[in-house]
């Protein structure tokens, strides 16, 4: 064990063990066939799969760090028991053995660092068999930005004797666990949402003038589609998507030299008192050379109505 690594290291090494552990109950809860489905309301669903997956990776990132802010979709606290097993305590040493970048060296657990999970990204996919869909989401912002994160997929080579990918990365040190593959540069692809499309979100995706339009579930997972070359951008104009979608796989997507931002092309925050959702929506590229051509795109009646629905929704609080 490295005694000396790096705060912001040793969550990450935690985090990548525990995903893979959280990924292991969601395949058991899916063996056993009974997904204990709630609608959260606006068209959101929650399994018993979400619920048991936040338990383990909560429970088992305070067990750890006491004093670490963690923030999780389903918003259970900690005030539970937990079965002995899903307190996982092991840290991945292919983490640890990198050199943490210096500007993350110094970091205090209570004030500098926020977690964010999604315990299972893509619920509405999850529920209709479309398991592939699915990400686990653990993502670190520092002083309010994205700089690490950790996403699994439980279910990639679903049918080999150990199944699921773990992809991290970590701002200033690069990502891994995946490859990063260019898309093709006579074609545009674009990346969308499977399940919550709008008029907004369409007309933004027509406006690329896209070959393909790739439509699948969970933020985590098109962000892997573009880090893969199967997209060359993920479009979402519209409000919606949460931090703890967006956190991790920012983090990864930056350390792989592209780009995510809201639809105007601002950065995105991630402070624990603000509101929890991306208002004007989000873009990703594959390149960070792209990215302000591509936000150049999306039309500015599309952004003005963007912007006109988050001033409503906050006028409203």
């Amino acid at each position: 064990m490295h005694k000396n690594a790096s705060l912001i290291l040793r969550i990450l090494s935690s985090s990548v063990c525990i995903s893979e552990k959280a990924g292991s109950i969601i395949r058991e809860i899916i063996k056993k066939g009974n997904l204990n489905i709630i609608d959260k309301g606006f068209n959101e669903l929650q399994t018993e799969a979400d619920r048991s997956s936040e338990k383990c990776i909560v429970k088992s990132l305070v067990n750890k760090f006491p004093k670490l802010s963690v923030i999780g979709e389903e918003n259970l606290g900690i005030n539970y028991e937990v079965p002995a097993d899903w307190i996982v305590t092991k840290q991945d040493e292919t983490v640890l053995v990198h050199d943490c970048p210096s500007e993350f060296q110094n970091l205090k657990e209570e004030d500098d660092v926020v977690v964010w999970v999604d315990p299972l990204d893509g619920t509405s996919e999850f529920t209709q068999g479309l398991h592939d869909h699915v990400t686990i989401l653990i993502g670190l912002s520092v002083n309010g930005k994205a700089v690490g994160g950790v996403i699994h997929q439980p279910f990639f080579n679903y049918n080999e004797p150990q199944p699921g990918r773990t992809v991290w990365g970590l701002i200033g040190l690069g990502a891994f666990g995946i490859p990063r593959i260019m898309p093709p540069s006579n074609k545009m692809i674009v990346t969308t949402t499977r399940s919550h499309s709008n008029e907004t979100i369409n007309k933004a995706v027509e406006a690329f003038s896209p070959n393909y339009v790739v439509r699948v579930g969970g933020a985590g997972n098109k962000v892997l589609q573009v880090i893969e070359g199967k997209a060359h951008a993920y479009v979402f104009a519209s409000r919606g998507c949460k931090k703890w979608d967006t956190c991790a796989p920012e983090a990864i997507l930056h350390s792989f030299g592209g780009r995510l931002t809201d639809c105007l092309g601002n950065d995105l925050t991630y402070k624990k008192k603000e509101n929890f959702t991306n208002e004007l929506g989000v873009l990703a590229s594959y390149s960070r050379d792209e990215h302000e051509k591509y936000c150049s795109f999306i039309p500015t009646e599309i952004k003005g109505q963007i912007v006109e629905k988050a001033k409503s929704f906050f006028k409203c609080l």
